[in-house]
């Protein structure tokens, strides 16, 4: 049995955002592919996912420094422990299945405060005398992305950073396996919208059967 985390990063639920009615498909379509496998949702709009500020420093300085953790602040522990807890279900789960739009040529800032949670040295990859090697070597991930223009060629082809950006930290973390699919040029075509949407459904349920 292997454990998914289902990752969004999107106000919005799959009524309204064309990368969200595209993760459900996958993930409802793996579900009845896999019934035995755990599904975790984490929705990084309703998860608290602290930003690894002053508190987040101060507690850190002090746990390094040998200090319990009882001589922490309030404010600290609080912190400390939350970012804790979403760094070991992170390294607990087997695959990730990330989804999100493409919000000014990257991902909604909700994404990069838990993926800066959850990149944890002696975690998720550790530094040697040949530098940083990753941890993570038995996972395996995918990225659900929306766009509403075309990314992958012409004018914009080399603007897109969020998938490249997880496509280096996977790498960063050891992650064997790391694809992406896309949904493209929606807002770019709206005549041929629903269209774009449904072939991205059809592919996502393909890419379910062997996720």
């Amino acid at each position: 049995m292997a454990k998914v985390l289902y990752i969004t990063a999107h106000p919005h639920d799959d009524t309204l955002s064309y990368s969200m009615a595209v993760g459900k498909a996958f993930i409802d379509t793996y579900k009845e592919a896999n019934p035995s496998d755990e599904i975790v949702h984490v929705d990084l709009y309703k998860e608290h996912i602290p930003h690894i500020d002053a508190d987040v420093f101060s507690g850190w300085g002090k746990l390094q420094t040998g200090k319990g953790f009882e001589e922490l602040s309030e404010e600290e522990k609080g912190k400390v422990s939350r970012l804790s807890e979403l760094t070991e279900q992170f390294i607990g789960a087997d695959k990730y299945v990330f989804v999100t739009p493409l919000w000014n040529f990257s991902f909604p800032p909700v994404m990069k405060a838990y993926l800066d949670s959850v990149a944890v040295a002696g975690k998720t990859f550790k530094y040697t005398a040949e530098g940083p090697v990753g941890l993570l070597t038995d996972k395996k991930a995918i990225h659900i992305q929306a766009r509403g223009g075309i990314y992958s060629e012409g004018p914009a082809a080399g603007m897109e950073m969020g998938h490249r950006y997880l496509t280096v930290l996977m790498q960063f973390f050891g992650v064997p396996s790391f694809e992406g699919l896309f949904v493209e040029g929606h807002a770019a075509m709206p005549d041929k919208a629903d269209e774009i949407k449904a072939d991205a459904i059809a592919r996502a349920k393909d890419k379910a059967h062997t996720f």
